[in-house]
Order: C-alpha cells, then structure tokens, then sequence
C-alpha cells in the first residue's frame, strides 16, 4: 500500500494527540497537518492536500461538517473521516451526504479507526 498522508482536525489537543499516535502506529501512514477549527482544517488542506483528514464535528469558529464542501473544493480527492461523539448520529448523516466517506466516534477505538481508513481508501 502506497503512504498515506493525514491531516487530523480536532479542537481538543489530547484528541488530536490521539488520533495520530493511532495512525502513525502505521508505517505507511504520516500526519501532515493538525488543526483546531474549520477554517485552520480548510488551509492545512490547500497546503498538504492530504490522502485523508479526520473532521471534527463539532468544534468553535467553523465546525466540521460547515467545512465539508470547501475542503472537497480546494482537494477532491481528499477523503474525509468524520469524528463525532456520541449522540451525533444525524450530523455524521448530513456529513456522508455532503461528502465525507465515514466516521469514528469518541472515545477512538484502534480497530475502527483502522477500519475507516481502509473503507474509505477502498471506496
């Protein structure tokens, strides 16, 4: 499998924190880019154009699901994992209706967030 490049979007350092020491446990796989809020999340993408970003649903100034369209805009071909808590399950519908391709739910399980990263590399 070819290297993948990430870009983790959450408003909560410790998650984001998370989320790439999951990812990069793989060797092909490399965080790019972090950010806190929608707008940051928009430009990360037009500077790395990343394989794949994980969305935060719900974050301050922009919220991921407000960011779908202009981050498949500035990269098509960017896959978009969303990240939601519990209980957000319309949202994560809107979400794959705009765009994103599937999603992972707070607290992050190793297992899933693998299996998301090689559905919507499938896909």
């Amino acid at each position: 499998m070819k290297n993948l490049r990430f870009v983790v979007v959450d408003d909560a350092v410790f998650m984001r924190t998370l989320l790439r020491k999951m990812i990069e446990e793989t060797d092909t796989y490399k965080v790019v880019g972090e950010a806190s809020n929608g707008y940051e999340a928009i430009e990360q993408v037009r500077i790395y154009k990343p394989d794949i970003i994980t969305l935060d649903i719900t974050m301050p100034e922009l919220d991921g699901i407000s960011a779908i369209e202009e981050i498949l805009k500035v990269s098509p071909e960017t896959r978009i994992i969303m990240v939601s808590a519990m209980g957000q399950q319309a949202m994560v519908i809107d979400a794959i209706k705009m765009g994103a391709r599937d999603f992972v739910v707070k607290p992050f399980d190793k297992t899933r967030v693998m299996q998301a990263i090689q559905n919507v590399m499938d896909n």
